[in-house]
């Protein structure tokens, strides 16, 4: 596997002697933010996994390899152009020699391969509005369905049928458990959404819960956190997701145009937000990490 994976030296002692490691995408850097602020929010996130007790392993595709724990430097390599990868596209970009940008389902993928079971993220992919036409359903959630891992997050992203998701997530028996709340929160704001399976009020019972889980065979756990500060951009949403509808944008091209407009159109209020909820979400995942080494 070294001709495909590169570990950073950090990443590999913390996995040896059996400490907190916690996985972050990529595409948040290339795709999320214009730059230079999604390398910002990328740093942030690492320092605010440190900050909690664990090792930060930020994962992306660069010069034919799988980083797991890439450098500051190499961040400034994830641009706009860089391919968006979901699970089936890593192994691809890699023998190609392409940059990629790892979203949830793909940085899980890469994670899994060197026993990295922690993620901190933005939202989670799911079930795209007006299901079934279009036919799209993010390979987030089939990561989920296969993966032991426990994914902190603020719910999943707002641009999607957040009931359909649910419900399919139900399906594929993956716990969604809201921290120190009962419903899940629809990223930007902290409450409106379906009830969660579960409440959980600390990061060692998120831990507990997951050493239970995958004792039974289970697969990922998404954890919600709510955004620390709430925005109510539904109908802007609504607004921009039928305007992404009408000029034929579809797949992996929807959540890129949809974060861009509603950047802009919301006088950059959703991008702090964002921001902040990602760190505070990487965060979580580290506290969670870091409990679950301790059992």
């Amino acid at each position: 596997m070294e001709h495909l994976i590169r570990v950073a030296d950090d990443v590999q002692a913390a996995l040896q002697e059996q400490r907190a490691v916690v996985a972050l995408e990529t595409t948040l850097v290339a795709h999320g933010f214009p730059a230079p602020s999604g390398i910002e929010v990328g740093l942030a996130s690492e320092a605010a996994v440190r900050a909690a007790g664990a090792v930060p392993a930020t994962i992306g595709v660069l010069d034919g390899r799988i980083v797991i724990g890439l450098g500051g430097d190499e961040l400034e390599r994830f641009t706009p152009d860089s391919r968006k990868l979901g699970p089936r596209d890593v192994a691809v970009c890699a023998v190609q020699r392409a940059v990629g940008a790892t979203t949830v389902g793909g940085t899980m993928a890469a994670a899994a391969a060197v026993g990295i079971r922690f993620m901190g993220t933005g939202g989670l992919g799911g079930v795209h509005r007006g299901f079934p036409t279009p036919p799209d359903v993010s390979a987030d959630l089939g990561a989920c369905a296969r993966i032991p891992a426990v994914i902190a997050s603020s719910g999943v992203k707002s641009l999607l049928d957040v009931p359909a998701t649910m419900e399919l997530l139900e399906t594929l028996g993956i716990p969604v458990l809201g921290y120190r709340v009962d419903t899940l929160p629809l990223f930007y704001a902290a409450e409106g959404g379906p009830p969660v399976s579960a409440r959980v009020e600390d990061a060692a019972e998120v831990a507990r819960i997951a050493d239970a889980h995958w004792r039974l065979g289970g697969n990922a756990i998404l954890v919600g956190r709510p955004p620390d500060e709430s925005l109510d951009v539904t109908a802007l949403i609504e607004e921009i997701v039928a305007e992404a509808h009408e000029r034929d944008i579809v797949g992996q091209a929807v959540t890129p145009f949809v974060l861009s407009a509603l950047h802009e159109r919301s006088g950059g209020e959703t991008r702090r937000v964002n921001a902040d909820l990602i760190v505070a979400n990487a965060r979580l995942a580290g506290e969670i990490a870091v409990a679950f080494s301790r059992l």
